[in-house]
């Protein structure tokens, strides 16, 4: 498994998804697995980076902004998001920022 993501030269997206994680993580490895199963199938996706200590951080890469759109409203991430929402995250924050140098 590779741990930093082979991006192609800027422009391109990045998806940054801050996290802390509640005490009521059952099954939390499980969907996280299906996310990142969906997201390599979806168009635009171009790679993924992530880290968890006290945080989490995970870092997606993308082709443009309608993927990220598209992306956001799978369904099934739409119902992971809910779950995140309501039992797995205290807090959590996502930020989207263009890479312009790398």
């Amino acid at each position: 498994m590779t741990l930093i993501a082979n991006t192609p030269n800027p422009p391109y997206y990045a998806v940054i998804f801050t996290s802390h994680r509640s005490n009521d993580d059952n099954e939390y490895g499980q969907m996280a697995e299906r996310m990142l199963e969906l997201a390599r199938k979806q168009p635009g996706f171009l790679g993924v980076e992530s880290a968890r200590e006290q945080i989490g951080i995970t870092v997606s890469y993308w082709s443009d902004l309608e993927s990220i759109k598209k992306w956001k409203e799978n369904a099934e991430h739409r119902e992971a998001q809910k779950m995140g929402i309501e039992k797995y995250y205290t807090s959590f924050k996502t930020r989207i920022a263009k890479v312009e140098r790398d």
